[in-house]
């Protein structure tokens, strides 16, 4: 049971920065995690110490906890003595000197440009009354790299008329805009002849197409492709907009604006594609990159 600090921390994330729902069950989950650690040894997590939080990051490890999750909890930690500071609760940040857990480099699971194409040729040759709605979401998703609660929230109002640009709420209600491909409107347009709110809707017209129908009717779609379902996926799809967006020479800036990131480090992730990108302009371009057969009598 967090105390009534924990629950002013939840309360700020929800009125000030827009947690979702999902976002503040895992905050309260991991400061009652921490909160029963601290408990255990004497004191309350709003006055827990440097050493106590040491200890509670050590045993996670000690208990086989992954490394991101260890992570995810000390950011919650940080948020939280973060937030006790400035509410002039603590005169200190006992987290500030805590070490962050070594992250894997993991690199995005991407599909292939022919693979995308597979999947939208599948995606056509659904049913009747699923084919438009499914072949529209990934032109969307794969022309803008969205995230699927963006894209799922859509209103149908979002593409009236010739919208060339998308008005997108992402985390936090942040707000951006974003460009449409004429591929993308054009296969939309048959979902704007209906009178509901949802550019997607539900079984329920009311209400929006929930994440896991979109995931199911995906997976559908990816055994269609003849592609392992298990690789296909809403992120792997906005992976695959950022690296292939790079690929044909797009900067990280202009997608950091896109992808909707609040910093450029989270967009560097797919940079291994500038990398190949360069690499491959200096095995193509540069003089010393070719061995040129030699000419007889040439000396070596």
């Amino acid at each position: 049971m967090i105390d009534r600090h924990a629950e002013a921390f939840l309360e700020m994330l929800a009125a000030e920065r827009g947690a979702a729902r999902n976002t503040l069950a895992a905050y309260r989950a991991d400061l009652d995690g921490a909160g029963a650690f601290a408990a255990a040894r004497g004191a309350a997590l709003p006055q827990a110490d440097t050493g106590v939080l040491r200890a509670y990051l050590a045993s996670l490890t000690d208990a086989g906890m992954a490394a991101r999750t260890s992570a995810r909890r000390l950011s919650a930690l940080r948020q939280f003595f973060g937030f006790l500071l400035r509410e002039g609760v603590r005169a200190d940040d006992p987290s500030a000197l805590l070490d962050s857990p070594r992250l894997p480099q993991n690199l995005p699971k991407l599909l292939s440009e022919a693979e995308v194409d597979a999947l939208l040729a599948a995606a056509a040759r659904r049913p009747p009354g699923q084919a438009e709605a499914v072949v529209a979401a990934l032109e969307i998703l794969y022309a803008t790299g969205l995230r699927v609660s963006e894209l799922l929230a859509l209103p149908r109002r979002a593409l009236a008329g010739d919208a060339a640009l998308l008005l997108v709420r992402g985390k936090g209600g942040k707000e951006r805009i974003v460009p449409l491909s004429d591929a993308a409107r054009a296969a939309c347009q048959p979902l704007l002849a209906g009178s509901g709110k949802w550019l997607f809707p539900g079984r329920d017209p009311k209400a929006a197409l929930t994440r896991q129908g979109f995931w199911q009717q995906l997976k559908l779609v990816a055994l269609e492709a003849g592609i392992d379902p298990a690789r296909v996926s809403p992120h792997v799809l906005r992976h695959s907009f950022a690296s292939h967006m790079l690929a044909r020479g797009a900067d990280l800036r202009s997608l950091q604006l896109l992808l909707g990131h609040a910093g450029i480090a989270t967009t560097q992730i797919y940079t291994h594609v500038l990398a190949e990108r360069l690499q491959k302009l200096v095995d193509e371009h540069h003089p010393l990159a070719r061995s040129l057969p030699r000419k007889p009598g040439q000396g070596g």
